[in-house]
């Protein structure tokens, strides 16, 4: 059988999260995932290897999840097979330092509230970290949130993108009840 491995480099200041208490993160990520991982410390590198292909891809999709900010229980949800990770970079959105903050607060909102009330409206997971924001959720739903905050970052006001989500979260219940 193949050996498939894969490279990766996470931010060093999230390699303990990575790790976890006496290794628990990095263990249970290498169980559930079937691979081995190994991470350097110092430099924030970290290595896959495993004879599943997709096994790999998914320990690399929880890593690169916790490596963006993410609590690792929340980027374990990766695991289950209805469960995306979205990741939008900054980068060549924001011009300059400030503008990087203003997109920044204007995701997060006042005190948390802009994105406490996306989270709630999508049971997704938002995390803005550097110079990118990061969802974790059910595949509709990250979709339906990843929108909601590009709408943000292009300007839209945060009442018209709350009626969108509470628009689209209506719709979605009323397909689950009427199964269409």
């Amino acid at each position: 059988m193949a050996e498939y491995s894969y490279e990766m480099k996470i931010p060093a200041s999230r390699v303990a999260v990575l790790i976890g208490t006496g290794g628990s993160t990095k263990k249970r990520i290498e169980e559930e995932t079937k691979t081995r991982v190994a991470v350097d410390s110092k430099e924030g590198d970290v290595f896959l290897a495993g004879e599943d292909g997709l096994g790999l891809y998914t320990a690399r999709e929880v890593i690169t999840a916790i490596g963006r900010g993410f609590n690792p229980e929340i980027a374990l949800q990766l695991l289950k097979p209805d469960y995306t990770f979205e990741q939008l970079s900054l980068n060549d959105l924001a011009k300059t330092k400030n503008h990087l903050l203003r997109i920044k607060g204007r995701v997060i909102g006042k005190e948390g509230k802009a994105r406490e009330l996306m989270e709630e409206l999508t049971g997704c997971s938002i995390s803005v970290f550097g110079k990118t924001i990061s969802i974790i959720g059910k595949v509709d739903a990250a979709v339906i949130c990843r929108k909601a905050v590009e709408k943000l970052i292009g300007g839209s006001q945060h009442s018209t993108v709350y009626r969108m989500l509470e628009k689209q979260r209506h719709d979605i219940k009323r397909r689950q009840i009427l199964g269409d």
